[in-house]
């Protein structure tokens, strides 16, 4: 990877350099490079053990790193300060694999969750919850006539709950969202439906990072590709100077690495 003089220009959204991060005698990070471009979807992939997923925890502010630089917006992240509220301050939201929806409460509450809208009361305005929450509905393509911001959430598919996770990081205005594994367990409409949301989110003008295993999934998508190899950068290749079977080449290689 060539280096650059970080925190010299925003071409980068976000960028990081150096990045170490061990538990206890487990080196999970050992120098990892990683950069975002604003409106950019940025495939991380990497075996299990890779560091993926300490990276992103690191970015979306559940962990601090032992060491190295992290710029956001051109502006260094004090990893002491740093923290999950920071960074969504900042304006960086995580979709987790897991989706982190409440399956017995209306959609209206898994949008708002933790962020209510307050009346001048100080209690929960609904009445707009519901109307925003509804508008998501229609923006994202989701349901049809099936879905109105009292459904609950376990009630749909696992496409569909991505896609209301995503909206609702797209609501509280991410300039960086971060997807764990979105596509996994989904069937091939689900997964075209999934991918159609992440390619809205760059319509947008956001920053996606998109960490997978299915590399099919993130190539169809993604801009960019990093690849993690034992807690290592192995390498960042741009889309338009690849083919699918060089990004498959160079993956095996960082496996093997």
């Amino acid at each position: 990877m060539q280096k650059r003089e970080y925190g010299k220009s925003l071409d980068f959204l976000l960028e990081m350099h150096g990045i170490h991060k061990s538990f206890g005698t487990v080196q999970a990070l050992r120098g990892a490079d990683f950069s975002v471009k604003p409106g950019e979807i940025v495939g991380l992939l990497g075996d299990n053990g890779a560091g993926k997923s300490t990276l992103i925890k690191i970015i979306s502010g559940l962990y601090g790193a032992d060491s190295g630089s992290f710029l956001f917006k051109g502006h260094a992240v004090n990893f002491r300060r740093y923290s999950v509220a920071q960074a969504r301050r900042m304006g960086i939201e995580t979709v987790y694999q897991d989706r982190a929806l409440g399956v017995l409460q209306p959609l209206w509450r898994n949008i708002f969750m933790g962020r209510h809208i307050k009346n001048r009361l100080g209690l929960i305005d609904v009445r707009t919850e519901k109307r925003i929450t509804q508008q998501l509905l229609a923006e994202l393509g989701l349901g049809g006539d099936r879905l109105t911001p009292d459904t609950a959430a376990g009630v749909l598919s696992g496409g569909e709950r991505q896609g209301i996770a995503i909206g609702r990081a797209m609501y509280f205005d991410a300039g960086l969202v971060i997807l764990d594994e979105p596509t996994t367990a989904l069937a091939v409409n689900e997964v075209d439906k999934v991918l159609q949301f992440i390619r809205a989110v760059r319509e947008k003008g956001k920053s996606v990072i998109f960490i997978t295993h299915t590399i099919d999934h993130v190539w169809q998508t993604a801009d960019r590709f990093c690849i993690l190899s034992h807690g290592k950068t192995a390498g960042m290749l741009e889309r338009s100077q690849i083919t699918f079977d060089d990004l498959l080449t160079a993956v095996r290689k960082g496996f093997d690495a």
